[in-house]
């Protein structure tokens, strides 16, 4: 794999660029906390309205909504379409929804730019939503047949006879996992095994989720966080929720020594507090070209100047390297290399795979045992994940792309400078980085 060149390419889209206009989150909370009464359809339609009421645009214009999710709800699994019809957007605009695990919200916001620079829209509305509470314990495939069969019979003596199919261990609910199916690890285990092959140490994976949650509450503190808005929760909605609820300002490395590993109880240093925490929430990202921005009066916060994905071997290499493969790619096709970058962000699934991306960027032998001609280089730690990252904020499987997207967009616009990265790992071994430009 070649590593970027100066010379290769420019922005998507020419003079007529794809901008980010506005972005809109709800509040992250923890799992079975303040949204756990909340279906995927009610927290879509929730950020669907507010980022109508941010952006002065009559929703008529919009021409496509595009959500990602990754545990979709059986009995409404195209999550954007309900979005459509449950919010303040006409129902005649065409709707769906993509997986991509961890990176979902993010590729419904490539399929977005893709939308537009093939001129098959002109606005597109991305996003991205995940409810872990809602997720549900599904029945044995033994138990499934069997109970089909009963539907079917026409007498009781065919019902008794399904029934008397069902064993004592179809009996038992198979429960929502996170774990590859080809190799049967879960995300955890993988981190763990990263940490052990790459020698990142319980110590320094401490320390990091120290440093981004301490960034986090400072973040909010100091009102950096204006795309985050406030939600009326609790049974009879009397409960106001402002802020990500996984934030601990007060967090540090002697407590977080205290826990145990979660993965691997022996020998592991994935803990609880190291990783990020099953997570409700949802977020959306209004995308148009340039022209038609100016056109509406409207103010872009960025430009998507590239974007690369890639798919790992993961039965060669660990699943979580997707900001390492996908980075480069993203960059040549940018015509920029990371010393250009003046901010960076990297989902962080866990303190682990964060620590052990950089440790492979800057080294060139290790990205060269990876494929790559030279290392991508060194990170500035002042510019990278400035108001912390998904260990801190929380991560909604399905809406933390648009999260980043949008948190990358503002920052480069307060600071006023030029050029961001957004990379990403997802579940299946895959990867996506983006390129951002003003």
């Amino acid at each position: 794999m070649a590593n970027p060149s100066s010379n290769s390419s420019s922005t998507l889209g020419g003079n007529d660029r794809v901008a980010i206009i506005a972005g809109v989150r709800t509040p992250f909370a923890r799992a079975w906390t303040a949204f756990k009464h909340w279906t995927e359809a009610d927290l879509g339609r929730t950020v669907a309205n507010e980022l109508l009421n941010r952006v002065d645009i009559d929703p008529e214009l919009i021409d496509e909504l595009i959500f990602g999710c990754v545990s979709a709800p059986m009995d409404g699994p195209n999550v954007g379409r309900e979005v459509v019809l449950r919010s303040q957007l006409p129902r005649r605009i065409p709707a769906s929804t993509v997986q991509m695990y961890c990176a979902s919200s993010a590729y419904a916001a490539v399929q977005g730019v893709n939308a537009l620079l093939l001129n098959t829209a002109d606005v597109v509305m991305v996003g991205g939503v995940e409810s872990m509470s809602s997720a549900r314990a599904r029945f044995s495939l033994g138990l499934s047949h069997a109970l089909q069969d009963v539907a079917k019979a026409r007498n009781l003596q065919d019902r008794l006879k399904a029934l008397s199919q069902i064993k004592a261990g179809d009996l038992l609910p198979e429960q929502p996992a996170i774990e590859e199916p080809t190799t049967g690890k879960s995300m955890g285990e993988s981190a763990e095994d990263m940490a052990k092959h790459y020698g990142i140490s319980r110590r320094e994976q401490d320390e990091y989720a120290e440093r981004t949650h301490h960034l986090a509450a400072a973040g909010y503190e100091e009102g950096f966080f204006p795309e985050v808005m406030s939600v009326l929760t609790g049974d009879a909605f009397d409960q106001v929720l402002e802020r990500d609820n996984n934030v601990r300002a007060d967090t540090s490395v002697e407590r977080m020594a205290r826990l145990r590993p979660v993965f691997d109880r022996q020998h592991g240093t994935v803990t609880a507090a190291n990783a990020s925490p099953l997570t409700d929430g949802a977020s959306a990202v209004l995308l148009m070209r340039e022209s038609r921005a100016r056109k509406l009066g409207l103010t872009p916060l960025a430009f998507v100047r590239s974007y690369a994905q890639v798919g790992i071997d993961i039965q060669r290499h660990n699943l979580l390297l997707g900001p390492t493969l996908a980075t480069p790619i993203a960059f040549e096709r940018a015509g920029v290399s990371l010393d250009d970058m003046d901010l960076v962000e990297m989902h962080e699934a866990f303190a682990a795979q964060v620590l052990a991306n950089l440790k492979i960027w800057k080294s060139p032998h290790l990205c060269q045992e990876l494929g790559l001609d030279e290392a991508i280089g060194e990170v500035n730690m002042e510019t990278f994940n400035v108001h912390g990252g998904s260990v801190a904020l929380g991560h909604p499987f399905g809406a933390t792309g648009t999260r980043i997207i949008t948190q990358l967009a503002q920052e480069m616009a307060r600071r006023d400078v030029n050029l961001g990265l957004l990379t990403m790992c997802a579940a299946g071994g895959l990867g996506l980085s983006m390129v951002l430009e003003r």
